[in-house]
């Protein structure tokens, strides 16, 4: 299958045309139908022989290409209406009857605060220029209707409030929110990425609107990403602010899969500057060795190392409810285990070259040995809790 991309440079079709090669590549598996070919990019700087080329072999058509803040209002025309036309006025020439996807915007249902935008009238211009073509052609066609968009790549200061906050926060610059409680709704790249792999397989999602909100139509006249979120600004600015933190925090929030907040986290850490992306965290060294605090949950503990010098035993407590898992990465040593109110003592031998995980067991005194005389032994640990100064859950008992 060829598929030619307009816009292919821009936002979405500079995802979608690395997606799709790594599907055409063998790097992508989850769609064992899809047989990608010639991946034609058409953007700024193409030709009219490029475009008349393109339109002769193509399979499917992605038509991203638009204009959103034009210099001078006539821009509008020009790149969402004129473009469009020229496209499809070429696939004609060409007698190609292949599926034409077309984005355009929830602004183009003229619906609520966008009744009176000049960009919403060219979006929904060049949509009933696509819907006339399939009447003339028998051609398929999908009209997308996108909300706001977010993810990775986008510009920041452009036309995407979620990529300004990103950028803006992730360098300390200013943002502005005159109401909090506004409430957008926001399809993230990576699920649009998954509607288009949908259509490419002729399963798109059909819909009608109900003012700006798609509702799900099987013989619907537009389609959508089903896998929306929405979210009000301070929620989002909330998150950010949260995930701009964690380096001295260590918290991370409550991250579920498929979670808005999981999209948005992703979507922040590709803003970040470079020398950003790395960052100290706070060694307690002493003469045994260090204790380092990796990362904090909200709801699934946190995680540490430890490192413990030739002969060092660390440890030698006990915990009520707390348990931890003790997991030797590098070294050799000795966990040892013993029953409050016992004299039973369990033990587990522990070695980088054997990585195994060791619960520490609530009720139990524990402890770990470095049975090197040479070596650190370097321990990841994880607890169930967030360490608490207030109630530590960990007292003293030799094992």
């Amino acid at each position: 299958m060829n598929i030619l991309i307009t816009g292919s440079a821009g936002f979405v079709g500079k995802n979608l045309v690395e997606n799709l090669k790594n599907i055409r590549d063998g790097k992508n598996r989850t769609r064992p139908g899809l047989e990608i070919g010639e991946i034609y990019e058409y953007d700024l700087g193409s030709t009219a022989e490029e475009l008349e080329r393109y339109c002769a072999s193509c399979d499917f058509v992605f038509h991203l290409a638009g204009v959103n803040r034009p210099k001078d209002p006539s821009g509008f025309r020009t790149g969402n209406v004129d473009l469009t036309r020229t496209l499809l006025e070429t696939l004609e020439e060409k007698e190609n009857r292949c599926p034409v996807m077309i984005s355009s915007s929830v602004q183009a249902t003229l619906s609520g605060r966008f009744g009176d935008s000049e960009y919403g009238r060219s979006k929904l211009a060049a949509e009933e220029a696509v819907i006339a073509h399939g009447e003339k052609t028998g051609a398929k066609t999908l009209v997308y209707r996108f909300p706001n968009l977010a993810g990775k790549w986008c510009l920041p200061n452009y036309n995407s409030a979620v990529a300004t906050f990103c950028h803006n926060i992730a360098r300390d610059l200013p943002i502005t929110v005159n109401d909090p409680s506004v409430e957008l709704e926001i399809l993230f790249i990576d699920d649009l990425v998954e509607e288009m792999f949908d259509a490419l397989e002729g399963r798109e999602h059909r819909c009608g609107f109900d003012g700006v909100t798609a509702v799900a139509a099987e013989d619907g006249r537009y389609c959508f990403a089903p896998r929306s979120h929405r979210a009000t600004l301070g929620r989002i600015v909330e998150l950010l602010r949260t995930f701009h933190d964690e380096p001295q925090t260590l918290m991370m929030p409550r991250i579920a899969p498929g979670s808005f907040e999981k999209k948005l986290y992703s979507t922040y850490l590709s803003y970040l500057p470079p020398e950003r992306a790395a960052f100290d965290l706070k060694m307690n060294v002493d003469a045994r060795g260090s204790f380092t605090e990796l990362l904090k949950t909200a709801d699934h503990g946190q995680f540490s190392v430890n490192i413990s010098k030739p002969g060092v035993t660390k440890g030698q407590h006990w915990h009520n409810e707390k348990w931890e898992f003790f997991i030797v990465v590098s070294g050799h040593g000795l966990i040892r285990e013993r029953k409050i109110g016992t004299d039973e003592v369990v033990e587990f031998e522990v070695s980088g070259d054997r990585i195994r995980a060791v619960h520490m067991m609530p009720g139990y005194t524990h402890s770990i040995i470095n049975l090197s005389d040479t070596d650190d032994l370097v321990t990841l640990m994880w607890a169930n809790e967030v360490f608490d100064r207030e109630r530590p859950d960990t007292f003293f008992e030799e094992v």
